[in-house]
């Protein structure tokens, strides 16, 4: 057979068996979550306690019509962080302390990718006072310095920034192994007292500042808008800082005191400039101190071993 007729007739019957085959699909109507509604309870709150028992910590709950599933901004004043929450519940703890507000985003989403957005604003309470003890072994009671240590292996870790991830799986430096690169990681030196007013943080690093550009280096002065991991002019910087509890929800049985060393403005870091300014302190000795951080891209926890100076 002539192949000119051969494939005719192919193409001939292949059009056949697509025309008769054809069926109409339709998605239906979507209609989108309606009915929207974020409870938010302060945990002891009361007529004399309107904003709580100081805990920080509050319930919530998002209920809606036709929602599949849930996400939640705990703080518009921070950039948005969506996390899932598969059954719209989770109790959160704000750590900043004194009273403040703020503005939750909840998103519903329903069929076909639909969604319904909706905030809502609260007021919550967080008094904390840190364990004597960790005040002393990070200050010695007046002043101490630290640097991270090279000397040790995981001196510097990855992992996943997850509340019961408490290990850097992902990556750890072995000894010394940011000499050749970044020797500025090892130079630097962080200074935290305990005055009348408070706490302060003197960071002294005539090397540079060990992060990654300026934009994931936590707001640090004088950092560039683009580059690689590496030393970039820093001149040093002073500001005070809090204790304040742990804003992850590290499992009991986690190496972790629970809490955090909250840096205030954006002209300090410990160890590597990260994007958020609080460190949790996982293990605090006289001469030790295992730290996390969100690093320098959502989602990345860095880990810090220092050594007392």
């Amino acid at each position: 057979m002539n192949n000119k007729i051969f494939y005719a007739i192919l193409f001939a019957t292949l059009t056949t068996w697509s025309c008769s085959d054809t069926e109409d699909y339709s998605l239906g109507t979507l209609t989108p979550p309606s009915n929207v509604v974020i409870q938010a309870d302060v945990i002891g709150k009361t007529a004399d306690l309107p904003n709580g028992d100081g805990s920080g910590d509050v319930a919530f709950t998002i209920k809606a019509d036709n929602a599949l599933s849930y996400r939640i901004d705990y703080d518009a004043s921070d950039p948005l962080n969506l996390v899932n929450l598969p059954i719209g519940k989770i109790t959160r703890k704000y750590t900043k302390l004194g009273t403040n507000t703020y503005i939750v985003t909840a998103v519903v989403y329903g069929a076909g990718g639909t969604s319904t957005t909706v905030t809502k604003e609260i007021t919550v309470l967080s008094n904390f006072i840190a364990d004597p003890t960790i005040i002393n072994n990070l200050t010695g009671g007046t002043s101490k310095s630290w640097s991270v240590d090279p000397s040790v292996a995981g001196h510097l870790g990855v992992g996943e920034y997850k509340d019961a991830v408490t290990t850097p799986a992902w990556w750890a430096a072995g000894i010394n192994e940011k000499v050749g690169c970044c020797n500025c990681f090892y130079t630097a030196t962080f200074k935290f007292s305990k005055t009348a007013s408070g706490f302060t943080l003197d960071v002294i690093s005539p090397d540079g500042a060990f992060t990654k550009t300026g934009t994931l280096a936590g707001g640090l002065p004088g950092i560039p808008a683009s580059g690689d991991e590496g030393c970039y002019a820093y001149s040093g910087g002073s500001n005070t800082f809090s204790f304040v509890p742990s804003s992850t929800g590290v499992p009991a049985s986690a190496p972790s005191t629970k809490t955090s060393i909250l840096l205030s403005g954006n002209n300090t870091f410990i160890g590597y400039g990260a994007t958020k300014k609080e460190y949790e302190i996982m293990i605090l000795t006289p001469t030790y101190m295992y730290l996390r951080v969100q690093g320098t891209e959502t989602g990345n926890a860095w880990y810090l071993k220092l050594k007392s100076l």
